[in-house]
């Protein structure tokens, strides 16, 4: 990804309070290990089951987004780094409406995931020991977790450093035995060759486009390296080097993956979703033990995913609450740690404990379809705030410019059209249509919440 500027902003300010503990080998592990997220692992199977083969292209469209939605997110937190990351810059671009709307959408998103994710990490552990009841893991997830967001936030930085480390060591040794595999050089198996091609859109469009709705929410997590940038001893270059390397991180990772897996397994395959792709497809080269590694591998995206999402919540709850947009107890500091917003962000985590008790068998469903289309609000908000601040910091502060949208404005256009464009295909679709309308409602309820809060201020100020 080539440089568009070689001038170095100056250093910004951000949110003083808060520890700048972590290295800039945290943040560059955490910009690489993010982007291999529980969503690559646990939900491509089903959108592999759909699209078939054709999920590659599915995958490519939605990273072609999603690297533009970085570059603008990239653009804006090298300029005004903030814990509040895309919160903040709706704030300043669009109005406090836009920052309270966009921040409390984004942290009901992460802390629902937190749940999903314990879920998701205690079903894969009961399957190893059967006798051990499901919501006793999730408990024990979220006290480690809480636990470590809770302590400085260097203890935060090596916990994701290494998980990502093994995610990324992991993922990069599957590509490379696929690799092998398929150009028939690994030793016990034979090239498919493309045989497994032949029918590249075995459910013709529609199981394209749910494929392509699969590919999108995989992509969400991108968005905390810009958060834990704040936090970090250069944030400025954090951010620079983390979005200028996102697109070969996309493009190997997640499509290079989904190609190696369709040409190594048929699409049909009821383990793609039973066993989940990755596993499926180390099964198919008969490699002792393998399928077994990579639940390990699943199961330590998922515990990374969670203690990710833990943080990114309590900053962006800490953020609002700077911005007089949350109730002040969330704002308090100590060790340079705002640890009440940790806690409260915790909250949802802990009910699911109680949640996958009472409602073992849906309570995943529920929670998807409560978060299913937020992090599409978030992008929108993404492009409309860099499309009101680009224009501001040219004529003001050109030198804070250290990364820059391509070909600006109009890439920002096509992402804002790209993104509505996701919209009209989740309410065509009955699966996705529910998410889209629960989204759609609390955005309107946030939304409405925010404006009444600025006309207020406005009002006492006036």
């Amino acid at each position: 990804m080539s440089n568009s500027t070689t001038t170095e902003a100056p250093q910004q300010p951000a949110d003083a309070s808060l520890s700048h503990g972590l290295k800039q080998r945290h943040l560059s592990m955490i910009a690489l290990g993010g982007v291999i997220g529980a969503g690559l692992f646990v939900g491509s199977g089903a959108g592999i089951a759909a699209a078939g083969p054709s999920i590659v292209v599915a995958y490519t469209a939605s990273g072609l987004l999603v690297m533009l939605v970085m570059r603008m997110l990239g653009e804006m937190s090298a300029a005004y780094p903030s814990s509040g990351s895309f919160s903040a810059h709706a704030e300043r671009a669009i109005g406090p409406w836009a920052g309270f709307t966009a921040g409390w959408a984004f942290w009901v998103l992460l802390c629902t995931a937190v749940g999903l994710e314990g879920i998701g990490a205690a079903q894969i552990v009961h399957g190893w020991l059967p006798g051990t009841p499901e919501w006793a893991w999730v408990a024990l997830f979220m006290v480690v977790f809480c636990g470590t967001n809770l302590a400085a936030v260097k203890n935060f930085g090596e916990f994701e450093f290494w998980f990502a480390a093994l995610k990324v060591g992991a993922i990069s040794l599957f590509l490379v035995l696929g690799v092998l595999a398929i150009c028939g050089v690994l030793p016990g198996t034979d090239s498919p060759g493309a045989s497994h091609l032949g029918d590249f859109l075995p459910n013709g469009g529609n199981g394209l486009i749910i494929g392509l709705l699969a590919s999108v929410f995989a992509y969400g997590g991108l968005e905390t390296v810009t958060i834990a940038a704040a936090e970090s001893e250069n944030p400025v270059r954090g951010v620079a080097s983390a979005v200028r390397t996102a697109m070969w991180r996309i493009a190997l990772f997640y499509i290079g993956s989904m190609a190696v897996i369709v040409t190594l397994v048929p699409w049909d395959s009821p383990e793609v979703v039973e066993k989940g792709p990755y596993v499926a497809a180390l099964d198919e080269l008969g490699i002792p033990g393998a399928g077994q590694l990579m639940n390990v591998v699943v199961l330590v995206a998922l515990l990374s995913a969670m203690n990710a999402n833990i943080y990114g919540a309590s900053r962006i709850g800490y953020s609002l609450v700077e911005r007089g947009q949350g109730p002040k107890v969330l704002g308090r500091v100590s060790g340079g740690v705002p640890r009440v917003a940790v806690l409260v962000s915790s909250l949802f985590g802990f009910g699911c404990v109680l949640l996958s008790y009472w409602r073992p068998d849906d309570v995943f469903s529920w929670l998807l379809n409560m978060i299913g289309a937020v992090i599409l609000v978030v992008w929108i908000f993404i492009a409309a705030a860099q499309l009101r601040l680009r224009r501001r910091l040219e004529r003001e502060a050109p030198e804070k410019l250290v990364v820059r949208m391509w070909l600006f404005p109009w890439l920002t256009c096509v992402a804002l059209a790209g993104m509505a464009a996701v919209f009209v295909l989740m309410a065509r679709e009955p699966d996705t249509r529910v998410q889209l309308y629960s989204t759609g409602g609390m955005t309107l309820v946030l939304a409405a919440a925010g404006c009444l809060r600025q006309r207020r201020r406005a009002a006492r100020l006036g």
